[in-house]
């Protein structure tokens, strides 16, 4: 090979080595891709904020107690004295796992409960990936009021077998409304998933509109005329002691932030 050649060769080597090795976690495009080669996603990638980083609950909170079947509730942490898991004490001093990191993900089981975000926000997409047991109920709030018991918020529903029979891609029915829009928000009879199954669900809530989308299909697409619930807590819920929830992903992206 003539030696120009060589010599335009190894310049257009090192141009393309060189431009390579610039690339990072803030060019366009380049965060997306790092989270498909490791399967898992970047932080905050195209706005997406997570609220569960899969290592702790920081960002979290429990009431205390949490509902009248508890005196109080009891903090878990790990050598760096982050929170990684909240305990249920019981009126007869017996404890239980309310929630916990475990394997990276999020899991709730045990006497009803709820874990509600540190953050409020009033419009936003809302991901969650989950599964849920056989005969398991839980539940995807937001807007949510923190507080004990069955708080005051929309929820999206997540039910696979459970003998309530509104299924996950439904917006439960826990407000105000007539049976025109009722039926509306209550679209499944069959879940969209299986028991132990994991899902993608996700919430639009957009001023008093509200989609609803599992696996990428739109199950609800519903308007509140009274507009319910206009911001608050996001919330994952422990329905009953038979129910075990499971968590990969909870995050969140706010639409329309103001500036």
């Amino acid at each position: 090979m003539p030696r120009s050649r060589i010599l335009a060769v190894i310049g257009l080597a090192f141009a393309l080595g060189h431009g390579l090795s610039h690339v990072n976690a803030n060019t366009p495009g380049a965060g997306a891709a790092r989270g498909s080669a490791t399967g898992q996603a970047a932080e905050d990638t195209d706005g997406w904020i997570r609220l569960f980083n899969g290592q702790d609950l920081t960002g979290w909170k429990i009431p205390n107690p949490p509902s009248g079947q508890f005196k109080g509730v009891k903090e878990v942490k790990n050598a760096d004295g982050k929170v990684v898991a909240f305990v249920g004490i019981g009126k007869n001093d017996a404890e239980v796992t309310l929630w916990q990191v475990k394997d990276g993900m999020l899991v709730g089981g045990g006497p009803a409960s709820h874990i509600f975000s540190e953050v409020e926000a009033d419009d936003f997409r809302y991901r969650v990936v989950a599964k849920i047991n056989d005969k398991g109920n839980s539940g995807q709030y937001f807007r949510t009021q923190f507080g004990p018991g069955f708080p005051k918020g929309y929820e999206a529903q997540i039910n696979a077998t459970h003998s309530d029979p509104i299924r996950t891609g439904s917006l439960y029915p826990s407000f105000k409304l007539d049976k025109g829009d009722r039926e509306k928000i209550l679209v499944l009879k069959d879940a969209p998933h299986k028991p132990d199954e994991f899902f993608t669900q996700e919430v639009v809530a957009e001023g008093n509109r509200i989609q609803i989308f599992v696996n990428g299909k739109k199950t609800v697409d519903f308007t509140d005329p009274n507009s319910t619930y206009k911001k608050g807590h996001f919330a994952l819920q422990g329905h009953d002691p038979g129910s075990v929830m499971t968590f990969k992903t909870v995050e969140y992206k706010p639409l329309n932030p103001k500036k």
